[in-house]
């Protein structure tokens, strides 16, 4: 692990959380609409400091619509640590055809079988991760 201490909880650099996101497929979208928060799993990739993944039009969608600042964290287990990366940002939905085909060249399978063809890029103003030691049972 890059980095990693004997401390419980240790920040990471902005290029080690890009890596851990890199990594990553499955994601959470969190959105805020009217003072109320949501959080949406979401397939997502990124590119060129930007994480895209595809929706369908919907809850998803409008809530982009309505307030387009969100964070999208990934998260995973390896090597006896747990680690959690945070990007918050501005969502934009992808509009020209050549940000609709450099999209389509990336891995974003849905999770479930529903027609998405809307296809979002969130760009970070903020980056953030954490990696965890995990305890052991006693």
């Amino acid at each position: 692990m890059t980095g990693y201490t004997d401390e419980p909880v240790e920040i990471l650099a902005d290029d080690e959380c890009w890596r851990l996101a890199a990594g990553g497929q499955v994601a959470r979208l969190a959105v805020a609409v009217g003072g109320e928060p949501d959080i949406y799993p979401i397939t997502a990739a990124t590119r060129d400091g930007a994480v895209v993944f595809r929706t369908a039009e919907g809850t998803k969608l409008l809530s982009l619509v309505i307030n387009e600042r969100v964070a999208v964290e990934f998260d995973g287990v390896e090597d006896g640590s747990a680690w959690s990366v945070v990007l918050k940002g501005t969502a934009r939905r992808l509009e020209t055809s050549a940000e609709i085909e450099a999209a389509e060249g990336l891995a974003l399978t849905p999770q479930i079988a529903t027609v998405k063809s809307t296809y979002v890029e969130v760009a970070p103003t903020h980056v953030s991760g954490r990696r965890f030691r995990l305890a052991g049972e006693d």
